[in-house]
């Protein structure tokens, strides 16, 4: 009886332990990624045919609220404005009617250095890009050795347009371009001004003319950036 007992005991504890086991031997399940929409796919797919043929881009590198989309429009201001929210790390373009189109963007030190009313003066496809004096003394090493610039491709800094602003006939320095680093956008990071992933920042330069007015809102004080 109480060898029968004992066995019994084994064989129990034996089942729990190896349960147990089993248990711990479990692989973390991990939450799956979010299915991409068909059509945030197609807005961000490759685009050939340009003069330097871009690849897709996976949105999927940033949240979704800053993929490219028509919202409610939060600015109050009239069709064809432009205004750059830094805080949020959004760009509005406001389309009439109460709508307005969307685009999440990525901010540099430079794009925190004006606040205000401005105008686009100059758009251009595939800028040549040359880093400002106080990239190149904030961090010598990595902008030194291209200070005189570099062509436009998709390895420049500003991406396969940029929009230049300027203030009472003045450049103020402020550009709103793409990026080569689309995981950037909704950061704040070291360097560049307002960046968009690049096919974003090509929908928004087919849609404004020169001379489009940009608002760009004040910048809370006291954020790092990375």
């Amino acid at each position: 009886m109480i060898a029968d007992i004992t066995r019994r005991g084994f064989i129990i504890g034996g089942t729990l332990a190896l349960g147990g086991c089993v248990q711990a031997a479990r692989a973390p399940v991990e939450p799956l990624a979010p299915a991409i929409p068909p059509d945030v796919q197609a807005m961000y797919a490759a685009l050939p045919n340009e003069e330097h043929p871009l690849p897709a881009i996976d949105p999927g590198v940033v949240d979704p609220r800053f993929w490219r989309q028509v919202v409610r429009d939060p600015t109050g201001e009239p069709a064809g404005t432009i205004t750059v929210d830094t805080n949020e790390r959004f760009l509005h373009l406001s389309l009439g009617g109460g709508q307005a189109m969307r685009y999440g963007i990525g901010v540099g030190k430079e794009g925190l250095a004006f606040a205000g009313t401005a105008t686009v003066a100059r758009k251009a496809a595939w800028p040549r890009w040359t880093p400002t004096a106080n990239m190149i003394r904030r961090e010598p090493e990595r902008y030194g050795p291209v200070a005189g610039g570099l062509p436009g491709g998709v390895e420049n800094p500003l991406g396969a347009r940029a929009l230049y602003l300027y203030q009472g006939g003045r450049d103020t320095l402020y550009r709103i371009h793409g990026t080569n680093e689309p995981w950037s956008i909704g950061t704040a990071i070291s360097s560049g001004c307002i960046r968009l992933f690049n096919q974003d920042i090509i929908d928004l330069h087919r849609r404004v003319p020169v001379g489009t007015r940009v608002v760009v809102l004040a910048h809370a004080p006291g954020e790092v950036l990375g």
